[in-house]
Parts: C-alpha cells; structure tokens; sequence
C-alpha cells in the first residue's frame, strides 16, 4: 500500500480544490461590481422608504413591508432603472449590453404596473366575494394578497429614484 499522496487520485483531488478555489475567487470579484452593487442599494432603500411610507401612513410598525411587494416606490422600478442606468454609463449608450438592460427594465416595470397590479386588484374584489358569501358560514381559507403590484406613480418614482442613484454614485 502506497502514500496516498503520492498516487494518481491525489493530482485529481488537488486539481479540484483549485478549481473550486479559483471559482470562489472569481465570486469574490461580484463584490466588485459597482453597477451591480448599486442596482441592489437602491432596491434595499427604496424598500426602506417604502417601510416608512407604510408607517407613517398605517400609523404602526409592519415589518413584512421589507419583504413584500407592492407599495411606494417600486423597489422593483429603482433597482431595474438603476441597472440600466449603470449599464448605460459604465459602457455607453449605444451599448447591446444598455439595450439588454433597458428592456428589461421596461418589461419589469410594464409588470409592475399591469399585470401584477391588476392580479391585486382581482384578489381584492375576491376577498371581498369571499366575505360577502361566507358571511353566515364559517370559512378558514386565507385571503389572497391584494397589494401585489404597483401603481404607475409608485413605478415612476421608483424608478427616478433608481436613475438618480444611479447617475450620482456609478462613475461615468
């Protein structure tokens, strides 16, 4: 029985744990990614802002506001808005990488609007069928969430808060 270390299968293990050293190094190079790391700060504030919002107008603290969707601004809007702005001054305007970005952008936001605002919107009117119809019955269902989506306004401002962080912390 020979040293292991010294068989063939030793070479293959040590060529592994390079290639998984290397590939945690390259992960480590995400953080340095400043369009990508900007995209994320104006999410988590306008979920922040949207966590104030709430409160101030619920008049209590809701923590589930941080993670839900919905409501002013679209976290959504800000982080795609400040994606493709970053996008656009990082490698030009006239970049495929800005096109790529911006129409993904406007299809989030589109989606926001439309789509998911108007599932909320059936939701509601659900909820309130439910309510109506099992008045006298006892019911134990969970309601549907209505505040999936955003109004167009809530879009906007997102999105003007994405484009402003955006210009001022990316470098051109």
């Amino acid at each position: 029985m020979g040293n292991r270390a010294c068989g063939p299968g030793w070479t293959a293990e040590l060529s592994v744990v390079n290639h998984l050293m290397g590939r945690l190094i390259e992960l480590n190079t995400l953080f340095d990614n400043r369009v990508l790391l900007v995209s994320l700060v104006a999410c988590f504030l306008a979920q922040g802002i949207k966590f104030f919002v709430d409160v101030v107008q619920q008049r209590k603290v809701n923590f589930r506001v941080l993670f839900g969707s919905g409501g002013m601004p679209s976290s959504h809007s800000a982080l795609v808005t400040a994606l493709a702005v970053g996008v656009g001054q990082t490698l030009g305007w006239d970049s495929p990488e800005f096109a790529i970005a911006l129409i993904f952008a406007i299809i989030v936001m589109y989606d926001a609007a439309g789509v998911r605002q108007a599932a909320g919107k059936q939701a509601r009117i659900l909820n309130q069928m439910m309510d109506e119809f099992f008045q006298t019955h006892e019911f134990s269902e969970e309601r549907l969430i209505e505040l999936l989506g955003h109004t167009p306004f809530q879009v906007i401002v997102g999105a003007l808060l994405g484009a402003v962080i955006s210009w001022f912390a990316v470098p051109v």
